[in-house]
């Protein structure tokens, strides 16, 4: 085995910043949309990469990360295949958790919520700017389902490519966006002696559908 540091000493001390309830805006989609700027302006790669954390009927856990692909103050919107794993998981059990794992910036953001099929129309916004090749090897292949060998995956690319030569690549009706629609969202800012800043917004449908800003202990 390769000898690896004591894990139980493998830590840094989080100094990079504060947030108090003063430094927040007015919406959760707001200061989102303050925090996404940072990482983006921090060079982070794939700021808009996101874990999603899903479930079966059974309430098995399951978890990827997959590219955010839009977000407003309805939602998060990502897409995927509707016939992968988590499609099925989230036909039988439509909520799931996200965290966008923002480690340089000693941040994080988790969100909770339901989870909707976005439209035709925007799946085919979704679908239309994806290189080709991405295209390709998600009309070619069903995600998540146990093939022979990559060779066989590359041989249905090819001939696909051959079928469709210089044209668009249809967008499958299996393929598609997914809006999830929080409930609670939580901007996490690492804190030195781990007293870090949590503070939550929770939807509020008592109130019509305001949130309530929440201060959780780290």
């Amino acid at each position: 085995m390769v000898a690896v540091p004591d894990l139980s000493r493998m830590r840094n001390d989080y100094t990079a910043g504060r947030l108090g309830e003063s430094d927040l805006a007015a919406t959760w989609v707001e200061q989102f949309d303050r925090w996404f700027a940072d990482a983006v302006a921090a060079e982070l790669p794939e700021p808009n990469a996101v874990v999603v954390a899903t479930a079966d009927a059974d309430g098995a856990p399951d978890a990827r990360i997959v590219l955010m692909k839009g977000y407003d103050e309805y939602g998060i919107v990502f897409a995927t295949s509707y016939a992968s794993a988590k499609g099925a998981q989230l036909a039988v059990n439509p909520r799931a958790a996200l965290v966008f794992p923002w480690h340089a910036l000693q941040r994080q953001v988790r969100v909770t919520g339901r989870v909707e099929k976005v439209g035709v129309a925007a799946s085919d916004a979704l679908w239309d700017p994806r290189p080709r090749g991405a295209q390709l090897a998600a009309a070619a292949s069903v995600q998540s389902t146990v093939v022979d060998s990559r060779d066989e995956l590359v041989e249905r690319v090819r001939r696909l490519d051959e079928q469709t030569p210089g044209e668009k690549v249809p967008r499958p009706a299996t393929w598609g966006g997914y809006r999830v629609v929080p409930e609670t969202v939580e901007f996490w800012q690492g804190g030195a002696d781990r007293l870090h800043d949590r503070i939550r917004f929770v939807r509020d449908d008592a109130e019509g559908g305001g949130w309530i800003v929440q201060r959780l202990a780290p």
